[in-house]
């Protein structure tokens, strides 16, 4: 029963959750299969080859040994190294959330001079100025900045502090300076530090999370091929962890909720 098969969702650790959230609550009797990869978190700083890698491995144990009938790509770094390899690989459809992320920036920036934050692999990757240029060529204006250290935070929980205050004011200052009236978060782990970002860029500028336009490209492409669920229930939830589990739990119920605490461990082989 194809339709009753679980949505297939990773990321290299916490990020993802955030799509996963969006998901959930759009879809909520789909179940849910989250597939965090921290034993080789994070993915910005590693080359996009080896992060290739890495989205191919999860997606052959997602489809595998979950059966998956639809996997989103939660990492804009494993997105941008992987999407259009992964598509060719298998089957089941696949979404990404650079794409929908972007499309909505557009729609919402009435100045369409727009920056978009990611780690240094996405933005190094120039998977967000092929996408701009796609859906918008000639309109937008835009300012892409890597913001290497944000993860590192939400990979520890935290999403406030002086610390991170002060290093939001230093690497957003050319996002400033751009007088920008959009920001994208071009990673998933960047909302859980919106509040920090938003007082350093200011209260005019209209902040962006791929999440839920993410959901809404899931919710149509099943939708279109027929695949949502037939039955009224709430979806059950997976989650799994590459590395230590325990601290995924625990951080990962701060950050999304109770469901983690039930997280569930997988050990790469030594060498896939």
């Amino acid at each position: 029963m194809p339709n009753e098969q679980p949505i297939g969702i990773f990321d290299s650790g916490f990020g993802g959750l955030t799509v996963a959230r969006a998901v959930i609550d759009l879809l909520p009797s789909e179940d849910v299969v989250y597939f965090g990869d921290t034993a080789r978190y994070p993915y910005g700083p590693r080359p996009l080859d080896e992060v290739r890698d890495f989205a191919i491995q999860i997606t052959n144990y997602l489809v595998d040994e979950h059966n998956v009938k639809l996997l989103i790509v939660g990492c804009n770094t494993a997105a941008a190294a992987a999407l259009e390899d992964l598509e060719k690989m298998v089957d089941v459809p696949i979404i990404g959330v650079i794409a929908p992320g972007a499309q909505s920036a557009i729609d919402v920036s009435e100045t369409k001079s727009i920056g978009v934050i990611g780690t240094v692999g996405t933005i190094n990757s120039g998977a967000y100025v092929r996408a701009f240029n796609e859906l918008s060529p000639q309109e937008i204006e835009l300012q892409p900045l890597a913001c290497p250290g944000f993860v590192e935070f939400v990979e520890k929980g935290e999403s406030s502090g002086e610390q991170l205050l002060v290093l939001a004011e230093r690497l957003l200052a050319p996002i400033v300076s751009a007088k920008v009236d959009t920001l994208l978060l071009g990673c998933t782990h960047y909302p859980y530090l919106a509040r920090a970002i938003a007082q350093v860029v200011g209260n005019d500028v209209v902040l962006v999370s791929s999440a839920d336009e993410t959901a809404f490209a899931a919710a149509a492409c099943l939708k279109d091929m027929d695949l949502l669920a037939t039955k009224e229930k709430t979806g059950k939830r997976l989650f799994i962890s590459s590395g230590d589990v325990s601290w995924f739990a625990e951080v990962g119920q701060r950050l999304f909720g109770p469901e983690l605490a039930s997280a569930q461990p997988h050990e790469w082989n030594p060498s896939p």
